[in-house]
């Protein structure tokens, strides 16, 4: 049976617990620790809960300690944690802006790093994590970690660290742009006359259902666009202001530089 150490539990560290502990087939005993609690207390099987790092079985050491706790608490974090770092532990954190070298450097110089970004869909099971390991993480850990991170969503390797600041941009921020375009397109349609909660329920179904069938059908999203826009019809109309001069790709394109420049700027300064 493994050893699982979760650190912090708030709404990311909770939609994760409460995936793995659906898992039947998931073989794990886990100690969560977080500040907020009175003090342990049996959860459900295989699940106990701590208010901090020092109320952990005297001895303790895990297979894998998860980091959900907050990039500027981290250091803080890992000064009482190193008593829970054993010969055989590797480190999972899901806190953005914060490599592997700057855990190590925390964490003494260990080497069993592995990072991850998760977002905000995966409180619903309906997320993905990008994943990457250090080389010294064992392979079983590298295994372990995607599966738990599998238990909110999809999950993709990254073979390449510097990838990071990419995929926080694009899929880590990405929930805040359907969001936006989901309050435009319900905004245009109440200035078009529609009421305020029905223009929104339109909005959110609409992008809810284009998600779905994308996830369902193997074409590619402009073949799927083409496929709902008529010559001169009314989707080209709208089009023609969105796709002119690329228009929405640039401003895109635009946003991913400006995020992925600041997901680099906050690893500097962690």
């Amino acid at each position: 049976m493994q050893n699982i150490c979760l650190i912090g539990c708030g709404k990311m560290g909770s939609a994760m617990l409460a995936g793995w502990q659906k898992d039947s087939r998931l073989s794990a005993e886990f100690h969560v620790v977080e500040p907020h609690l009175s003090g342990p207390e049996l959860a459900r099987e295989n699940s106990y809960f701590y208010a901090d790092i020092g109320a952990l079985p005297p001895g303790y050491c895990a297979d894998l300690v998860v980091l959900a706790v907050k990039p500027q608490m981290m250091a803080e974090v890992l000064v009482q944690a190193k008593s829970i770092n054993g010969d055989r532990t590797s480190w999972l954190s899901i806190a953005a802006g914060l490599s592997t070298q700057k855990l190590s450097a925390m964490l003494d110089g260990e080497k069993k790093i592995l990072r991850a970004m998760p977002n905000t869909p995966a409180a619903i099971a309906m997320g993905i994590t990008a994943l990457f390991a250090c080389a010294d993480v064992p392979p079983e850990m590298h295994e372990l970690s995607e599966r738990l991170l599998g238990a909110s969503g999809e999950v993709v390797r990254l073979a390449d660290e510097k990838l990071m600041d990419a995929v926080t941009a694009l899929s880590g921020s990405g929930p805040a742009y359907v969001f936006l375009l989901a309050e435009a397109m319900a905004a245009a349609g109440t200035r078009l006359g529609l009421p305020e909660d029905m223009a929104m329920q339109l909005a959110i179904q609409t992008i809810k259902g284009a998600g779905a069938l994308m996830a369902a059908d193997d074409s590619p999203p402009a073949i799927l666009r083409e496929n709902v826009t008529s010559r001169g019809g009314t989707t080209a109309a709208a089009l023609s202001v969105l796709m002119t001069d690329g228009r929405m790709a640039r401003m895109m394109d635009e946003a991913l530089v400006a995020a992925a420049r600041r997901a680099a700027e906050l690893d500097a300064q962690g």
